[in-house]
């Protein structure tokens, strides 16, 4: 099979395409900026919302789902808000199609315009907190832990599949909560378990900080985030929890009435991760010669490819592959079996290959023969031959070699791309080599948007559990004090 990859080194972006089309991930759509993803692609993605959704409900988080559509004057009430999603609104001005009476095909009825315009969600922060509304009277309805997986639309000007479309699927989780202090909890508690998520599922390394100001949600007080680097150096921004204060609850006069019968406002928090896990997934471990999956989240973890010459033989060979197969599958493993016989062994080998799935097990007469079978890890792309006995226990331990093989390479590439820089002369040279820059900064959004106007380079966080580095020193731009470096880098 020929996989027809662009070298990562040659075109570090058309690589990335290649991969999302070529392992049948997702595909264009005939509508611009938005993606049709593939069964091979949502079931990874499904089981990234499995994992997600069990963690989210043992913190205490129900499912919801609310609507679709937001009227606009909803945005209007929360001024930061609505200039921070202005510009990627997509707005609906009416509720009816009619034939065009010059024969000229389908128009928009002109009889049928909405009384209030709707906004097709890019988040739903403000139907929410309408809703809540109705929900919370008494300190006794606190808090609430909503979550809902859903599809929301940004009109991105500059889409790439995954990474950045005009529709994409998602979680939003909105919780309100009686007191500044538990919403600040509840925030933090939230980006501990996107890490967690990140690092033993994604075998991804992250870093957990606080947003500067400039790069902070928009209506937001406080945003965690885990922020990645890709194999290019580039960081992406994986995942965010909001600390929203009261201003929501003041927008939509949310109240409660607390223990000693005084009125107060809500606190409240938002948190989410999308899509765009996939892009990271893909560009954080895939090599040239296709995907390259973690364990935790392989929809196939095993792949086996009969080797035959007669119909016997391929009969002898998958009779013993169902056997493996059960004993796989009664560890919780996930196997598939190629017996197509179309197709010819190398070329399945490529295509699992280009597929990422973490083990392939071949089997031909020489080997049933002599009870044994060569087992091929996607990681290391090394083989090995291996008994038959036995041979279950063996791929259960090898996928969780596999897994924590796949987060040490990935994070031993991103801490070799980590390094200080202490002047302006040099950031500007260094921040084009990619990579985490730890920098003094001297904590004014004027410093970060002069820094970003010259070089694009932003602060991708105030880091709080990799990379802290307090100390004294003077920013890189303004030479103004400094108590702490932060992470700059150019982003996705």
């Amino acid at each position: 099979m020929a996989k027809e990859l662009t070298s990562r080194n040659e075109n570090y972006s058309q690589w990335y395409n290649d991969i999302v089309v070529k392992a049948d991930l997702a595909e264009q759509s005939a509508v611009r900026g938005c993606m049709v993803i593939k069964p091979y692609g949502y079931a990874i993605w499904e089981k990234m919302q499995s994992l997600l959704d069990a963690e989210f409900k043992k913190s205490g988080v129900q499912n919801a789902y609310f609507p679709l559509f937001i009227p606009k004057s909803f945005f209007s009430r929360e001024a930061e808000h609505v200039e921070g999603f202005a510009k990627e609104c997509a707005v609906v001005t009416h509720h009816r199609l009619m034939n065009d009476p010059e024969g000229k095909g389908v128009v928009v009825d002109p009889d049928a315009k909405l009384e209030e315009e709707l906004i097709v969600r890019p988040t739903s922060e403000t139907i929410i907190w309408s809703v809540y509304k109705n929900w919370i009277k008494s300190w006794r309805d606190l808090p609430i832990l909503c979550n809902q997986w859903c599809n929301v639309v940004r009109w991105e000007m500059r889409t790439r599949p995954f990474l950045r479309t005009a529709e994409f699927l998602w979680q939003e989780g909105h919780t309100a909560h009686a007191t500044s202090e538990e919403a600040q909890a509840k925030a933090e508690e939230m980006v501990h378990v996107y890490a967690d998520f990140a690092r033993n599922a994604m075998a991804m390394p992250v870093v957990v900080g606080h947003k500067s100001p400039n790069e902070r949600f928009a209506g937001a007080l406080d945003t965690l985030t885990i922020e990645a680097m890709m194999q290019d150096g580039k960081a992406l921004q994986a995942g965010t929890s909001h600390f929203l204060g009261q201003n929501f609850a003041k927008s939509f006069d949310v109240k409660y009435t607390d223990n000693e019968g005084k009125e107060q406002y809500v606190w409240a928090t938002s948190w989410g991760v999308s899509t765009r896990l996939m892009g990271a997934l893909i560009m954080a471990h895939s090599d040239d010669n296709g995907l390259v999956l973690p364990p935790v989240l392989a929809p196939i973890q095993v792949v086996m490819v009969p080797i035959y010459k007669t119909a016997e033989e391929r009969s002898a060979v998958l009779d013993k592959f169902e056997d493996i197969r059960k004993e796989l599958e009664a560890l919780g493993i996930s196997c598939k079996i190629d017996s197509r016989d179309t197709l010819r062994p190398g070329f399945k080998f490529a295509e699992w290959e280009l597929k990422g799935v973490p083990v392939r097990i071949a089997m031909g007469a020489r080997d049933l023969a002599n009870g044994t079978v060569e087992v091929a890890r996607r990681d290391t792309l090394s083989k090995e031959t291996l008994s038959v006995e036995g041979i279950g226990a063996h791929i259960k331990d090898l996928l969780s070699e596999i897994q924590e093989n796949i987060y040490n390479i990935a994070l031993e590439r991103r801490d070799s791309r980590v390094r200080k820089c202490d002047s302006w002369e040099e950031f500007k040279t260094e921040i084009q080599k990619g990579g985490f820059l730890l920098c003094h900064w001297d904590g004014t959004a004027e410093t970060e948007q002069k820094i970003k106007d010259e070089t694009k380079a932003t602060i991708r966080c105030i880091p709080v559990d990799s990379f802290v580095c307090e100390e004294k020193g003077f920013d890189i731009y303004s030479g103004k004090p400094s108590e702490r470096r932060v992470i700059f880098a150019i982003s996705y």
